[in-house]
């Protein structure tokens, strides 16, 4: 029986981990609390999370790539002078703040204005896996702590 959860378990994480840099306004924490819960290995669980949501925010930052000049242009209303200086400050600044892509409500937007303004992909992956698989690690950890300060 145990199997059979855990099988269902990993799959739905790593769906819902995928979805919530989106636009549909899910989260996948609460998922990742209740697997540690009830004992799923804490590393896999933090490492499908991870992947999930890395995969989900390298969606979000290819919609900023291609859609770019589109959203700039139709949905932003940016002029190109504007568009222009945004993006020299951005490569002069703005990359490091990729790090607070875990962030809840600014994380994911951070991620698709690194795409529009051209983040390179290498970095963009180095400075988004780091920030996500932090956060999971931080809430599977205190989950697991939490849990083990309740049964004392």
């Amino acid at each position: 029986m145990e199997q059979s959860r855990a099988a269902h378990g990993y799959p739905a994480l790593f769906v819902l981990s995928f979805l919530a840099p989106t636009l549909i306004p899910l989260g996948s924490e609460w998922l990742l609390v209740v697997m540690v819960l009830k004992r799923h290995d804490p590393i896999a669980t933090v490492t499908v999370a991870t992947a999930g949501n890395y995969l989900g925010v390298c969606t979000t930052w290819l919609v900023g790539i291609y859609g770019g000049p589109w959203l700039i242009r139709r949905v932003l209303r940016i002029d190109a002078t504007a568009a222009a200086r945004a993006q020299r400050i951005y490569e002069q600044y703005g990359t490091w703040s990729l790090l607070f892509s875990w962030l809840p409500v600014v994380g994911d937007p951070l991620c698709l204005v690194g795409g529009i303004l051209g983040a390179g992909f290498g970095r963009f992956s180095l400075l988004v896996c780091t920030g996500k698989l932090a956060r999971y690690a931080a809430v599977a950890w205190l989950t697991f702590e939490g849990a083990q300060f309740m049964r004392q």
